[in-house]
């Protein structure tokens, strides 16, 4: 199976061009727009014809999987026409490249497609996104199913784990614990979510795929914990951090973008297929680390 990743050296996309590449029934190629990585080959998804752009018929792909889309929310907020282009039309294109090779897609979706008064959520929960980068994740995903019948989306929230740049939210509370340096950090205690450890959503996708499943599937694991919740996980595996946190309000922080309170995501519908498939935790993730 010859898998051709866009994004690939970001969190999500990067773990699965680690774990595919593992695989001796998978070819991989990962691109990246703008990050560079020493494994990564450059393509532009928003200019399908830009000159240093991977040769993708060279390749000929069975699957395509598109990680790449703009993630930063409250920015997003802000800057509607950068997030539409990075996440929809982004999409659009990629969907034109596996429209060409007949290929398989997978999307990479978030919980934040619904609106955070009734989580976690199942797949077939009421959509209601609340803010400018959930409303083009949404139409993004919208149209992978419109145009690929046999598309394969995954949803997810909260993702952490090992990572190039160490962006994600829990690598970087665990640098600044490992630090000397005193941090004070305020904190919201009624965000609550499911966060998922990148490598088990690789492992899930690569499960998925290889079944040629289609559909929504929602990827979490065993956590369901609030943002101060979750930093007080990772620095409690530190005794000797030097990092303070204080619990304060959504309301009280009032970011440029809503945010959905009571999100996250049940799993049931991919554990009733896959009922040996274990997922990680972040005290199990931050053993391995060697806290």
């Amino acid at each position: 199976m010859k898998v051709l990743i866009f994004g690939a050296s970001g969190l999500v996309g990067g773990n699965m061009f680690k774990h595919f590449s593992q695989q001796s029934d998978m070819e991989v190629v990962g691109t990246h727009f703008s990050f560079e990585t020493e494994k990564t080959v450059p393509f532009n998804t928003l200019d399908l014809k830009a000159k240093t752009n991977f040769d993708v018929a060279s390749f000929s792909p069975d699957v395509i999987i598109n990680c790449g889309a703009l993630t930063w929310v409250d920015y997003c907020e802000e800057n509607i026409d950068e997030s539409y282009q990075k996440t929809v039309v982004s999409t659009i294109n990629t969907l034109k490249i596996a429209e060409q090779f007949n290929a398989k897609y997978l999307y990479i979706g978030t919980d934040y497609v619904f609106d955070g008064k009734n989580g976690p959520y199942t797949e077939d929960a009421e959509v209601n996104p609340l803010n400018v980068y959930a409303r083009h994740k949404l139409e993004a995903e919208n149209l992978v199913f419109k145009h690929n019948e046999n598309a394969l989306s995954l949803r997810i929230t909260n993702v952490y784990g090992d990572e190039t740049r160490d962006k994600n939210f829990v690598s970087r509370l665990y640098n600044l614990g490992q630090s000397d340096e005193k941090h004070h950090l305020k904190l919201p205690y009624d965000q609550y979510a499911t966060p998922v450890n990148a490598l088990d959503i690789a492992k899930a996708a690569y499960l998925l795929l290889t079944d040629n499943k289609k559909g929504i599937y929602n990827i979490a694991s065993t956590d369901f914990v609030n943002r101060m919740q979750l930093a007080q996980l990772v620095l409690n595996a530190i005794p000797e951090h030097q990092v303070t946190l204080e619990p304060i309000s959504t309301k009280e922080l009032n970011p440029p973008a809503n945010r959905p309170l009571t999100g996250g995501l049940i799993t049931a519908k991919f554990l009733s297929e896959y009922p040996d498939f274990q997922f990680s935790n972040i005290q199990g993730y931050l053993a391995q680390k060697g806290v």
